[in-house]
């Protein structure tokens, strides 16, 4: 007996198949260069998405631009420095997730997955960081997390004051 999904898997794939044909040849009809991977991924995103619903667009929308970010920012020229161009992939890599899981406390409604979300933030960030220093790279400036107020240093210097 076929597994339950395969039929939908059936009914999916032509459809999928047809969006990447289409997103192929609008691609290369419109470009002096070869579409790279990023493209592809932004077309086939913006073409799937127009079915969704006007609460989700804005973070469907946030997500196709971190994963196009992130591939544009992993097409590296390969150096001869494997772990200079690891770290150079990776970086990138961890960053959407970084932005993925913003667009999640944006829009999400779910608690444990914001709290998953926050975890996402603090451990891409560190492992950033750690990349960062072990080949001897400046650290990127500290930033407030989506959920904290803009400057926190402000906040932290007024004493707090009860009525």
């Amino acid at each position: 007996m076929p597994h339950p999904h395969w039929s939908r898997l059936r009914l999916i794939s032509p459809a999928v198949a047809a969006a990447l044909l289409v997103t192929a040849t609008a691609l290369a009809a419109n470009s002096t260069k070869p579409p790279s991977l990023a493209d592809y991924i932004s077309a086939i995103c913006s073409t799937a998405f127009r079915s969704s619903s006007p609460e989700e667009a804005p973070f469907l929308s946030e997500n196709a631009s971190a994963m196009t970010k992130m591939l544009v920012g992993m097409e590296i020229k390969p150096s001869g420095d494997i772990d200079g161009d690891f770290a150079a992939m990776m970086i990138p890599h961890h960053q959407a997730a970084i932005d993925m899981a913003e667009a999640e406390l944006r829009h999400g409604h779910n608690e444990q997955l914001r709290r998953i979300a926050q975890e996402i933030i603090v451990t891409q960030q560190q492992e950033i960081a750690a990349m960062r220093l072990a080949l001897g790279q400046p650290l990127p400036p500290s930033v407030a997390a989506p959920d904290q107020p803009a400057d926190l240093s402000a906040s932290a210097s007024q004493p707090i004051t009860t009525p």
